[in-house]
């Protein structure tokens, strides 16, 4: 199983980075609930589509570092740059959680941070 949910975790990421956003959220749960640590909590498909129809106007671009599976968890730890409101490119370090059930992502835990370049 865990390795069924790290395939569907790539699977979802590739139709973000091609912009489509639908089949990533055929990969969720009807009720699934992001929490950004320290920033927001999205509750349901529809807050995460309204979410991802502001924040990601472009394809964010990331890169997965590692990808970790434990029973029902999925942990991915990479690099993610997006546009922010005025449209310059921010680069960030992440660590998402994620949780499936019934082999769809149902709950993510995100830590991102912002990083500096010199």
């Amino acid at each position: 199983m865990t390795r069924n949910n790290k395939t569907i975790l790539e699977k979802a990421n590739a139709a973000i980075t091609e912009g489509n956003y639908e089949e990533f959220l055929s990969f969720c749960t009807e009720d699934t609930v992001w929490t950004f640590v320290g920033d927001r909590v999205l509750q349901g498909k529809e807050a995460v589509r309204q979410y991802m129809a502001t924040a990601y106007v472009e394809p964010p671009k990331f890169m997965v570092e590692n990808l970790i599976a434990e029973g029902e968890y999925v942990t991915a730890i990479g690099q993610i740059s997006m546009k922010d409101e005025e449209g310059i490119m921010v680069d960030y370090a992440y660590c998402d959680v994620w949780r499936f059930r019934d082999g769809k992502m149902a709950e993510l835990k995100a830590f991102v941070i912002e990083t500096i370049t010199s």
